[in-house]
Parts: structure tokens; C-alpha cells; sequence
């Protein structure tokens, strides 16, 4: 290892000035820095300070937190894991083979352990020491981590050294340090808000909409998020899923054929072991009526090392299979996640991502709009951008919902159109995921709809007067329908199979005591609409009595 540095900066608009590693602790405007380390042979390594953290520097914090580790491997060598990721063009081939750099306390980790998913999993950061030697703790951090009753804490030795040590709103850091202020009651806070729990017909098993199922396979993260909707189970080791509550979620699937599509969660099924994954995808393919398996993980974005080939030839024999990914600010697309994502989508896996619109991280129109961008560029698609659930600890990320109309406001018109999110707001108490967005139909008129674009432009949509939509009812015979067995809800209204939606309790509560019919109500027939829901043979209609004529005129 070195032993001494000297450090040259060149300030923005300035001459070059030579510092010491105490004055570089104090420098805030530079471009680029010159590194001579005292070796048998010195050497030089230019970078943008930017994203450069200096390993063998006498002091523990970086200036300002922005900088990145460069580790000597040799005497006379550059370090081969010393990231060049700032000189090149991002997403080119070249950036997605470069490596985040690695904060000094990693520094003499052989690349091929800090590369194994395993090493990253078994070495996770979750102790007020440990986290002190990376970043400078605020004192409500030292709380929120000190707090015996708080929500589980373990971090990813790669996905913390994206943390910004020295910045306490660093968004990467906002999502993982716990805050004393998770712990405190908000109105409506519930410790299962979505009532997951309440729609599972076997332990694990959320059947919440007619044709698919969310399938909990663990508890278990690979970091774990601060606002996390299931917090009530994640993390528990002691509430995780086994072979009984797998054999009776695939039972459940299997004798409930409207069942086409099983979306695997938890936790994180990427933190199950490859073959124990494995075995539960050819168990879910052997189901007939199963057509589509999707996975929903954040381990691409908390551990990339975890997408290696082992993973990708296991997974493209379930085809088709979908996954989505977690990404919420752009800070935490890598070159190690643009790869992974990259060998997913070479695997034939069409890639997704769901977001979590956050107080502080991402609440912002143009962060929003670098990071779908960005996105694309891994070929992954923009899904949803959830409004934070009313669960646990989640109060102080929580924005208005008209932050992410905003948002979707500032995206729709101004990129491209399918790097646009759903804006979803999951409804409290189990309504499932409604989304939510701008208004774009200004007024409607028989023949007339008035409309309005991203700009403000207003015109108006001239609808054909004989459109006849009975004339595709010959083509629409031939599909045959999923039943979906009191869940049809406004869809059967339009189709005008049924005339109204009830609440529960409505026709008790309108008999208003009456215990039998009476003279007025005992014809059902009344109140049966001409032509809506089945086809019901309806008595014929009395023939009136003619009243008598009196044929005598007076």
C-alpha cells in the first residue's frame, strides 16, 4: 500500500493547486484530480472527483462524501478495481464492464469475493459500529438504528457504497438508515394496510383479482427498505415460508383453473437458493391453465452479483417469465445493475420496474423523468409508481397524491410514452391497485369530445355518428370468457350484465324493518331492467280490465 499521497486539484476555472489530503477534506470546487502514490514505481490516475474515494487517505470520511476508493493491487499497477465508469459513455458496453468503486473499509476485499452474491449477502452491514465506520450518522439515525423495537436493518456491502457518507439526504440513504421518526403513529397507519393477509385463501397466497395470484415464497431481503409494505412479516426469519405453505399455494393454483398468471414475491424470491427457485418455477409450468410466472425482486438493484449465468440459464427454461425491478432514484443505476439487467434481457426475460414515490428521494418531476430514461436504456420498462402505503414506519416518506399527478403530469408528452409509469395508489383496506392521473378528457357532447395534450393544446374529437358496436359480437363469440365470480365490478355494468353495484347490507338496510312483503313489494318483477343481466323469463303482463262504460249519456 502506498505511503504518502499527494494530490493535485484543478478547481473549475482555475490553476492547478497542489493540496494535502487535510486540505482536499475542505475542497468543493474541482473537475478533475491528479493521484501520485508512493510506490516502488509511482503512478498517476486521473478521475473526476466526483466519484473517486481515495483508500489509503490518513482520514475515514471522503470531502463531502462524493468520493470513491482506489485501492493499490501492486507495486507499479493500477488498480484493476478501480472504477473508470465517469470517462466513459454511460450505458455503452465499456461503462456496463466497469465497477462501482468500493469505499477504503472494503478496499483489501479480492474482487472475487466482493463479486459473490454469497459474500455480499453474509457480510451485510446492520450494527450502529459498522455503520459508523462508513458514514457520519446524524443523531436521529443513531436512534432509529438503536431502537431495539425498529424494523430490520441490513444493508448490501455493494448497495451501501453507493450510500453518500457525509450527506444525510442522500436518497440511496434515506431508504436504508433508519430515522426515529419511523417509529411515530400517523393517522390511518396499519400494520397490514393492503388486508393481504385478509385476502389469502392458505397462508402466503393473496388472491386478490379474478385471473392471477401473488405467490410469498420468503420473508427474507437482500437489504431491506425503510417503507416496506409487508414490514409486518419481512425480515422475520421465524414467519418465513416452507415446503407445507409451498404444497399448499400450488394446491390452491392448481384446483383453481381462472388462475393464469402467479406473481412470486415475499421478501425477495432472488434471495431463495437457485435450485429451491428452480424447483418451484417447473412446479408452477406444470400447471395447465398457468400462462404467465413473473418475479418481483430488488436484488438486481441491492446485489447484481446475484444475476450470473448460473441464475440466467436456470431461469429462461420457465419461459415466459417476467420480472420487475425496484429502482427508485437514478443514483442506484450502476454499472453492475445496467449489466445484470442486460444479462436478464439477453436471457429473453422482458424487464420492468416499480417505483415508490418518496418523500425527499423522489418527489420531483425531473428526477423522475432522468430516472424513466434512464431505465429504458437498460431496457427496462417503467411499470408503476406507487403512492407510499399507509403501512408502519412509512409516515414521514409520504407525499400528497397530487405530487403524483404532478409527476405523471411532467411525463406524459415529455418522453417517451412508454417510459411512462401507471401513478397507483394501492387502496387501504385491500381495493387492490387503482391508478391515478391527469384528466385529460375536458367535456363530452353526443358526437363531441373536448381533449387536451401535455402542452394545453385543446381540440375537439369528431365521433362517428353509425358506429355500431354490436357489429363485432360474431367475432367476440368465438373468445371464451374467464369466470370471474363477483369480482366482474363496473366492466359487467358497461357489458350490461348486471344493472348496479350494491354496497353490502344495501337491500337490508332499505327494508327499513319490513319482515315480509306486502302489497306493493311482492311483485319482483318491478324492478328486473328489460334486456340487463341473465336472461329471465318474466311472467307475462295481466291484461288490464277494461273499466265498465256506462253507455248512458247524461
Amino acid at each position: 500500500m502506498a505511503s504518502a499521497i499527494y494530490v493535485t486539484l484543478v478547481p473549475l476555472g482555475e490553476n492547478t493547486i497542489d493540496l494535502s489530503a487535510r486540505q482536499l477534506e475542505r475542497a468543493k470546487n474541482w473537475e478533475q484530480v491528479s493521484i501520485t502514490l508512493s510506490v516502488d514505481a509511482p503512478f498517476h490516475l486521473v478521475y473526476t472527483v466526483q466519484y473517486i474515494q481515495i483508500a489509503a487517505l490518513p482520514f475515514r470520511r471522503s470531502p463531502i462524501g462524493k468520493l470513491r476508493s482506489a485501492a493499490v493491487t501492486g507495486a507499479g499497477a493500477a488498480p484493476e478495481s478501480t472504477s473508470r465508469s465517469h470517462t466513459m459513455r454511460r450505458f455503452s458496453q465499456e461503462w456496463k464492464a466497469s465497477t462501482s468503486p468500493r469505499p477504503a473499509i472494503w478496499a483489501d476485499v479480492p474482487d472475487e469475493q466482493l463479486n459473490d452474491w454469497k459474500w455480499q449477502l453474509s457480510h451485510r452491514l446492520n450494527s450502529l459500529d459498522e455503520l459508523q465506520q462508513l458514514i457520519n450518522l446524524t443523531p436521529e439515525e443513531i436512534t432509529g438504528i438503536s431502537a431495539e423495537d425498529k424494523f430490520r436493518l441490513d444493508i448490501t456491502p455493494y448497495f451501501a457504497s453507493l450510500i453518500d457518507p457525509d450527506d444525510p439526504l442522500c436518497p440511496i440513504r434515506q431508504q436504508m438508515i433508519p430515522k426515529g421518526r419511523e417509529l411515530a403513529a400517523f393517522t390511518s397507519m396499519m400494520e397490514d394496510s393492503l388486508a393481504e393477509d385478509a385476502h389469502s385463501p392458505v397462508p402466503g397466497l393473496v388472491h386478490r383479482y379474478p385471473d392471477r395470484v401473488l405467490m410469498l415464497v420468503t420473508t427474507q431481503c437482500a437489504s431491506y427498505c425503510r417503507y416496506c409494505t409487508r414490514s409486518r412479516i419481512v425480515g422475520d426469519a421465524t414467519a418465513t415460508f416452507g415446503p407445507k405453505d409451498f404444497d399448499a399455494q400450488i394446491d390452491y393454483i392448481k384446483r383453481t383453473p381462472q388462475v393464469r398468471d402467479v406473481l412470486l414475491s415475499g421478501g425477495d424470491p432472488l434471495t431463495l437458493s437457485p435450485r429451491l427457485l428452480d424447483r418451484l418455477l417447473t412446479r408452477l409450468r406444470q400447471i395447465p391453465h398457468v400462462e404467465i410466472v413473473r418475479i418481483g425482486s430488488r436484488v438486481p438493484v441491492f446485489m447484481p452479483q446475484r444475476i450470473d449465468k448460473q441464475f440466467t440459464d436456470m431461469i429462461q427454461k420457465h419461459h415466459p417469465l417476467w420480472l420487475n425491478i425496484h429502482v427508485n432514484h437514478h443514483r442506484e443505476i450502476t454499472p453492475e445493475l445496467a449489466a445484470a439487467c442486460e444479462r436478464m434481457s439477453n436471457a429473453g426475460i422482458p424487464l420492468g420496474n416499480q417505483s415508490v414515490l418518496l418523500a425527499g428521494v423522489n418527489d420531483s418531476v425531473h428526477i423522475q423523468r432522468r430516472l424513466v430514461q434512464e431505465l429504458v436504456q437498460m431496457r427496462v420498462r417503467p411499470y408503476y409508481l406507487y403512492q407510499c402505503d399507509l403501512v408502519e414506519g412509512a409516515g414521514h416518506f409520504r407525499t400528497t397524491v397530487n405530487k403524483g399527478i404532478e409527476i405523471i403530469e411532467g411525463l406524459r408528452g415529455h418522453t417517451s410514452g412508454f417510459a411512462v409509469p401507471q401513478f397507483i395508489i394501492d387502496a387501504p383496506g385491500g381495493g387492490g391497485k387503482v391508478p391515478v392521473g391527469p384528466n385529460y378528457v375536458l367535456a363530452q357532447s353526443p358526437g363531441h369530445v373536448v381533449i387536451r395534450n401535455f402542452e394545453g393544446y385543446i381540440t375537439t374529437y369528431a365521433e362517428p355518428l353509425d358506429y355500431d358496436p354490436a357489429a363485432i359480437r360474431h367475432l367476440e363469440q368465438e373468445i371464451q370468457r374467464r369466470p370471474e365470480p363477483g369480482q366482474g365490478g363496473i366492466s359487467e355494468l358497461l357489458e350490461g350484465h348486471q344493472l348496479s353495484i350494491k354496497p353490502d347490507g344495501f337491500d337490508d338496510t332499505h327494508l327499513r324493518g319490513r319482515e315480509e312483503e306486502h302489497r306493493l313489494s311482492s311483485d319482483m318483477h318491478k324492478w328486473q331492467p328489460y334486456g340487463v343481466g341473465d336472461e329471465v323469463a318474466l311472467p307475462e303482463a295481466k291484461p288490464k280490465q277494461k273499466s265498465p262504460v256506462n253507455s248512458e249519456k247524461g
